[in-house]
């Protein structure tokens, strides 16, 4: 049944502290709501834009509860939260995305059963306990293969890749976890990206509404995202599955928020789920310039209960991730960036760049893609990459 809608002037709390919980108090403090935050270091991005900060650890219990009580419903802004901390404020307060899709995607192994149990598409996998495990399932996967584990892995941590001549004693021992998820080698065309909002307005007869943003198709350097454009240079069916998938996804998960899901597009042609995120995602940062509603505030509509914004595409759009690589000569030309035409920049607030760390990002807005291309290389050449 629908609830009553938590309406401006109400106090939304998330947990985390990153650029992705700075981007939603953003939405929140233009949409007139208070926030307020937990992380554990002092002066976050997120915290830098809340009305209160608490600065404790996401095992402090009791002072999860007085942030319970200070806020109206409570959402997040990465997986890696404690269960007990979940457990600990769910009967207290709102949350949403609710505990179950947390516990489910902060888990690899966690993650794959659920969609293979659920008949979603996905890259064959095995699990493994031990190194005998490990080469069984090499044997059954076949090389080349990649070992992850189960629990913190993003931006390509917690992974090794396998080849023939890989020394496997040597990869369970430097997996030094007692559970990993082994992966078949996928030989992708292209990787994209969908995020997809799932709120509790009713629609006609339906009891949740849900809307898809425009894939992205995404390039990674060194694991980590480096590039997501919109609109994606595929076939509109491959798209309307990809939306589709996403959608069934949240659904069968009874996600109420954000759900972001990354594919493989193979070269046969199939999409298979590589990874869930119910959170925002880097991949749809491109939604706060170059959309009509973003990511950010489509996540505030779903978790307060309101009717999820229009996600039409203003324009052609670039984004790139800014790390901590290109702090490496000073303080970036940013003048010279912001001279260039249709780009809008991103600073996350962190005071300390670091190789690989995500600094902030930069969109470009062009009448084509080849435009935005041309600019972005361009930004490139500035910022001396």
């Amino acid at each position: 049944m629908k609830k009553d809608p938590i309406l401006p002037g109400s106090t939304i709390g998330c947990l985390g502290g990153g650029q992705l919980g700075r981007m939603f108090a953003l939405a929140a403090r233009r949409m007139g709501y208070r926030v307020h935050t937990v992380d554990p270091t002092p002066d976050s991005p997120t915290g830098q834009i809340s009305d209160r900060e608490f600065n404790v650890p996401f095992t402090d219990i009791a002072t999860l509860i007085e942030f319970a009580r200070s806020v109206d419903v409570v959402t997040y802004e990465f997986e890696n939260i404690p269960v007990e901390a979940l457990d600990a404020l769910a009967p207290r307060v709102l949350l949403r995305p609710g505990r179950d899709v947390l516990y489910t995607t902060q888990n690899r192994l966690r993650e794959k059963q659920f969609l293979q149990q659920n008949g979603f598409p996905i890259t064959p996998f095995r699990v493994v306990q031990s190194e005998a495990e490990l080469r069984e399932a090499v044997a059954a996967l076949g090389c080349p293969c990649v070992l992850k584990t189960s629990d913190f892995g993003y931006d390509g941590k917690g992974q090794q890749k396998i080849d023939y001549e890989t020394d496997l004693a040597d990869v369970w021992k430097r997996h030094a976890v007692y559970t990993g998820v082994l992966e078949a080698w996928v030989p992708f065309a292209a990787e994209l990206s969908v995020v997809v909002a799932r709120g509790q307005v009713l629609v006609e007869d339906e009891e949740h509404q849900a809307v898809a943003f425009p894939p992205t198709v995404n390039e990674h350097e060194n694991h980590i995202l480096a590039t997501s454009v919109a609109p994606a240079p595929l076939a509109d069916s491959i798209l309307a599955r990809a939306q589709s998938i996403a959608a069934a996804i949240a659904k069968e998960l009874d996600v109420i928020g954000l759900l972001a899901v990354e594919f493989f597009l193979t070269k046969r042609g199939d999409l298979l789920v590589n990874e869930l995120a119910p959170r925002p995602h880097n991949s749809g940062h491109y939604s706060f310039d170059a959309c009509v509603t973003s990511q950010f505030e489509q996540q505030l509509r779903a978790v307060c209960g309101l009717p999820l914004g229009e996600t039409r595409l203003l324009s052609p759009v670039l984004m790139r991730n800014l790390l901590g690589d290109v702090w490496a000569n000073g303080t970036p030309d940013w003048s010279g960036l912001l001279a260039l035409p249709g780009l809008r920049l991103h600073l996350y607030g962190k005071s300390a760049p670091r190789i690989g760390r995500k600094m902030g990002h930069y969109c470009v807005l062009s009448e084509s893609m080849e435009r935005a291309r041309e600019i972005d290389a361009q930004t490139q050449k500035i910022l001396g990459r």
